[in-house]
């Protein structure tokens, strides 16, 4: 199966997108024109990278510099959701850690071919749900640390160092990050049919090359989120990747 950039995609987006506004107006989404703006962004990114990928699909410098320049976007769009942007080194300590060994572990044992072709789909869908996953955890560790503050300051009062006084806030959100992850790796196949195996389905493969795929993309992000989480939950207690307020509202 293959779609083809012809009138028929052309009348079909723009029905798809008259279905959103509609939805939003009837139902006061108040999203119409993010909508709007969010399609026209989307076809004009897809065409500028699709343009991209022919010359990166084809050279190995060349797929290695995209899943550079996707990891960098990647880290400053996680830096600015998460409101740390003075701290995007440390976000970006934070996603690599996740990133680096799953694509390691996914490439050296052979799973999938060391090529551009492979290269940059794997590594875009591992670095997107990563960037999902830290934007998430540090939302909900610095909601918890604005929301609880006295109990922060609480530690601090019995003696705990800050990074303790830190983490007696934030720890029970730890693993509430990676649960969706761990539930949609659990229910894969019986609730959803996910992006890759479909993906493979649509390029002709076999319904068990299909499987194969996503059981390995679907660990494998869920590994990376987990690695990634655990980090970045440490570099917070550390009060190394924190927004500027609580950066200095948390004194030691």
């Amino acid at each position: 199966m293959t779609v083809n950039p012809t009138w028929q995609l052309g009348l079909a987006i723009v029905l798809l997108v008259v279905l959103t506004v509609a939805a939003s107006i009837l139902g006061r989404l108040g999203i119409a024109k993010a909508s709007v703006i969010a399609a026209v962004r989307a076809i004009v990114q897809l065409g500028i990278v699709s343009i991209i990928l022919v010359y990166a699909l084809a050279h190995m410098w060349a797929a290695l510099l995209f899943t550079v320049f996707m990891f960098a976007i990647a880290v400053r769009t996680t830096a600015n959701r998460s409101g740390v942007s003075t701290a995007w080194v440390w976000a970006a300590v934070a996603m690599l850690a996740g990133v680096l060994p799953v694509l390691l572990i996914i490439f050296a044992t052979g799973c999938a071919p060391l090529t551009p072709v492979s290269l940059v789909p794997v590594s875009g869908i591992i670095i997107g749900n990563i960037m999902s996953g830290h934007t998430l955890a540090c939302r909900r560790f610095f909601a918890d640390l604005r929301e609880e503050i006295g109990t922060y300051e609480a530690g601090l009062a019995v003696g705990f160092p800050r990074r303790d006084a830190i983490a007696l806030v934030t720890e029970p959100s730890v693993t509430e990050s990676v649960l969706p992850t761990v539930d949609r790796t659990a229910t894969v196949g019986l609730v959803t049919l996910p992006g890759a195996f479909v993906g493979v389905l649509l390029g002709g493969g076999s319904a068990l090359q299909a499987g194969a795929a996503q059981a390995l993309v679907l660990i494998g992000i869920l590994a990376g989120q987990a690695v990634t989480v655990v980090v970045a939950h440490d570099l917070v207690t550390r009060a190394k990747l924190l927004p500027e307020d609580l950066a200095t509202q948390l004194h030691p």
